[in-house]
């Protein structure tokens, strides 16, 4: 049996390093990184979690299909790169150790002192690179990076959708979001700007259909209710075996776009909620959302906010500012 999370956390040596098993091949690229590829295959798919440490239950359900899998519990029709993505925070339950390595990639790593979350973003960047460059041409590719968030959420599940630059030829995987709403997610927001994540890297260096996905509180190992999850974990698990997505059985889905961020460029900062603020939390029209020095931010419409976070560094973002919209 392989156990990613077992291995990962007792920190065991992995005596085997790559192998056959049914009709699939398989081989370790790194600590917390697993590579599986089957005879035939029509997508390329990363599946990460972990990026931030102590967001466990995505950790513990790529656990169950990494393990279900080389069971034969699961058909594995798509090549898959597994990643576990920041080892030492998930074993320490932080979200991470000094920096916040969701904002690394895409090179941003380089602008910090070298350590080993910035080592760690730099190799995860190599190791989707190649994956992808391994795959057989005209394979479809996509990356589901798996979060949850430290905060309640007026709209408890949602995905982030990286911004498409001009390089990219087609804005919207279908196929990405149709697995979206299958997945009963309340929302999906679409950055209108350049990021420093994982799935922005992905997207941009590697022309990924990548999406960020936040599915609810985060919980230390062992107080999951992992059948709150099961609406993304049948995703998955149709994902991985080629089988029909479910049908969306709530309202449809919400849409947003990013109209600007919040930057915190005064010590006199404050902004109008509270550090507890939920997620998707709401400012009508005329409402001041923020301010700083002379400056107040005003609410044109009526929007949401989401990541709000006053306490924030100087220069930081303080959170984001949605207006709801109509792209799916």
């Amino acid at each position: 049996m392989m156990d990613m999370l077992n291995l990962l956390l007792n920190q065991e040596n992995i005596e085997q390093l790559s192998g056959e098993v049914a009709e699939f091949s398989w081989e370790w690229l790194a600590e917390g990184v697993l590579e599986c590829t089957p005879n035939i295959y029509q997508q390329a798919i990363v599946l990460s979690c972990g990026i931030h440490g102590n967001e466990t239950a995505p950790i513990e359900i790529l656990n169950q299909f990494v393990t279900g899998i080389f069971l034969g519990k699961y058909k594995l029709k798509q090549r898959m790169l597994f990643v576990l993505g920041n080892p030492e925070a998930i074993r320490k339950g932080l979200r991470y150790l000094k920096n916040d390595m969701n904002r690394m990639f895409c090179g941003a790593y380089q602008k910090l002192s070298s350590d080993q979350e910035t080592d760690r973003a730099k190799l995860l960047e190599q190791l989707v690179v190649n994956f992808f460059k391994k795959s057989q041409p005209n394979t479809l590719r996509y990356h589901y990076d798996l979060h949850t968030a430290i905060r309640a959420s007026l709209l408890p599940t949602f995905a982030l959708v990286p911004f498409q630059t001009q390089t990219q030829t087609q804005a919207y995987d279908s196929g990405l979001i149709n697995s979206l709403k299958a997945a009963e997610l309340d929302a999906v927001v679409f950055h209108s700007e350049v990021a420093k994540t994982f799935t922005h890297f992905s997207s941009e260096k590697c022309q990924s259909a990548s999406v960020t996905l936040e599915l609810g509180s985060a919980k230390p190992f062992g107080q999951n209710q992992l059948e709150d999850f099961d609406a993304i974990y049948q995703v998955i698990k149709a994902i991985i075996e080629d089988n029909p997505l479910p049908k969306r059985q709530k309202a449809p889905i919400r849409e947003f776009t990013v109209k600007s961020s919040i930057l915190k460029i005064e010590d006199d900062f404050t902004l109008n909620l509270t550090s507890e603020a939920p997620n998707f939390s709401i400012f009508e029209t005329g409402s001041i959302i923020a301010t700083q020095g002379n400056q107040k931010i005003v609410a044109e419409q009526t929007i949401r906010i989401l990541f709000p976070n006053p306490n924030v560094k100087k220069g930081l973002r303080a959170g984001l500012i949605l207006v709801e919209s109509h792209k799916l």
